[in-house]
This record gives C-alpha cells, structure tokens and sequence, in this order.
C-alpha cells in the first residue's frame, strides 16, 4: 500500500528553495546606459558648479599680469584686420545705439543679467526637464569655458568702449546707467580685458541650442533662436567686443558641443572606463561633505 506524506499543517508552507536572485539584464553596460538617464545628485551638481565658476572667476582674475600694454595692442590688430575685411561694424552700431537712450538702457541691463541668469535657467531646466541630455551638454559648456581661459591668458585684449580715440562710447558711462562696470568696485571684480573670446557670446550659443533642440513649444524655439541673435547684437552694440570675440567664442562653444556628445556617445570603451573611474572617485570625494550637510540639517 503507498504511502503518502502527510499535509503541512494549515497556517504552514512546505519548505521551498529560495528563488536566485537574477542579475540584471544587460549588465555593467546596461548600468551605464540606466545611469546616463538619470541626472546625478543635485548637491554634487551644485557644489561643481560653485567650484567650476570660483575657479573660472578666480583665474580670470589671475591673468592680468603683464599689464594694459598688450591688451590695447591686440586691439589694434582686430580693428586692422576687421577693418582690411569689411567686418568692423562695432562703432557704427555703437553710435546706433547710443541714438536711442531707452534701448541703450536696456542693452546695458541685458549685458548685466542675461549672461548670467538665462545660462543658471537653462541648466537648470534642463538637470530638471531633460536629464537624459544634461551630462554631455554640462560637460560641453564647461569645456568650453575652461578653454576660454587660454585665449584669455594668451591673448588679453581691450574691449572696443576703451578705445575712445576710435569714437567708441561706453553706454553705461555716457548714459549713467545700470551696468556691468558701473562702479569701480564692480569693475576690480573681474578682468576686463578678457574679451578674446567672447564667452557671452558663446554662452548664449548653448543656452539658443539647447533650447532649440529640445524646448517642444514652437515659441520656446524661436526665444532659443533670438536670444543668441540679440546677445550678440548687444555685445557688439554696447563696445564690449568685437566681431571676431563673438565668432570665437561661438566656435569655440560649438567645437565643445561636438567633442562632448562623441565622448557620451561615441566614446571608446577605454575612455568610457577612465570617464567612470574619475566619476567614482569624484563622488567618494564628495560624499563626506554631503553627509556633513545633512547631519548638520538633522540637527
């Protein structure tokens, strides 16, 4: 007669083998693809950010050395070549403008603010909206400002407002106006012989393209489109830079949107490796001082 085995008491599961946990699918590569649409912490950001800009600020700061001499040289050159080519249109938009107070005015507090604000907004918006784009274009605008160090350290050039021997007005003064050098004090903060190549030209460049590729309005496509369009008009306008600034510093933002995207997208596995070592060390590096902050703010 066979023999059964006796039921599990009600209440009771039989013993059964736990289920292996399965790895994840795609493995180390697919942890990288995952990771890539993710935006990283939002305290590791900040803090790189107010790092970068000190530093960026600071060198800046550093470069005035040999004094004003080579600067009003070097402007000398742009205006001769600009000039041997047709391009020097700096001083009859200056005069343009300065026939016009209020845009003048407003000119002054665009170069003052926009430079600054708008570029903040859009990497902002886009560490919130579009995290799946916002490494590689933080990493091209960060690029390409580190790189604006060289030209400014190579080659310091005074802005077109100084050389009042050529006819050039500097609207803030004339008009006693808001500006980015309306005190003295203001001025001492930054170098203002820095003008090769224009980073707010360059800057506006990111900000138009990136709202361009990936703003969905159709109004929010053209602002991406205008906005690099009036910044140079301002710059060019208000005798901060010349023409020749503004085609640098948009080349140079261009050539750092391409070399970005190939490294997050077409980047070799040896570099794709290093890029993730350097990565994890900067995020061991930076972890104690986020838990400083928020054992500060339990407290």
């Amino acid at each position: 007669m066979a023999q059964t085995a006796p039921a599990a008491p009600r209440g009771h599961v039989a013993d059964r083998p736990a289920p292996r946990r399965r790895p994840s699918p795609g493995g180390p590569a697919a942890a990288r693809r995952r990771r890539a649409l993710a935006a990283p912490p939002v305290w590791r950001e900040l803090l790189l950010i107010a790092l970068f800009y000190a530093a960026y600020t600071l060198t800046r700061l550093l470069l005035v050395e040999d004094g004003t001499g080579p600067a009003f040289a070097h402007a000398d050159q742009i205006l001769g070549f600009e000039r041997a080519i047709g391009l020097d249109v700096e001083l009859g938009l200056n005069q343009l403008l300065l026939q016009v107070p209020w845009l003048a005015r407003t000119a002054n507090l665009f170069y003052a603010t926009a430079h600054f604000a708008v570029t903040l907004a859009v990497v902002v918006w886009l560490y919130r909206r579009r995290p799946r784009d916002y490494r590689w274009l933080r990493a091209s605008i960060m690029l390409a400002t580190g790189a604006a160090l060289v030209g400014f350290w190579l080659y310091p050039l005074a802005p077109p407002r100084f050389l009042h021997s050529e006819g050039f007005v500097d609207p803030v003064t004339a008009l006693h106006s808001f500006g980015l050098y309306a005190s003295d004090a203001s001025g001492t903060l930054t170098n203002q012989y820095a003008a090769m190549p224009s980073m707010h030209a360059g800057w506006a460049l990111w900000c138009g393209y990136v709202i361009t590729r990936l703003a969905r309005r159709r109004w929010a496509q053209v602002v991406g489109l205008l906005y690099p369009a009036t910044t140079v008009f301002v710059i060019l306008s208000t005798a901060n830079h010349y023409v020749l600034d503004a085609v640098a510093g948009i080349a140079l933002v261009g050539a750092a949107l391409a070399v970005s995207w190939v490294l997050y997208h077409r980047c070799p596995a040896p570099l794709l490796r290093l890029r993730a070592a350097v990565g994890q060390r900067a995020a061991d590096w930076t972890r104690p001082l986020a838990g400083s902050d928020r054992a500060r703010a339990v407290r």
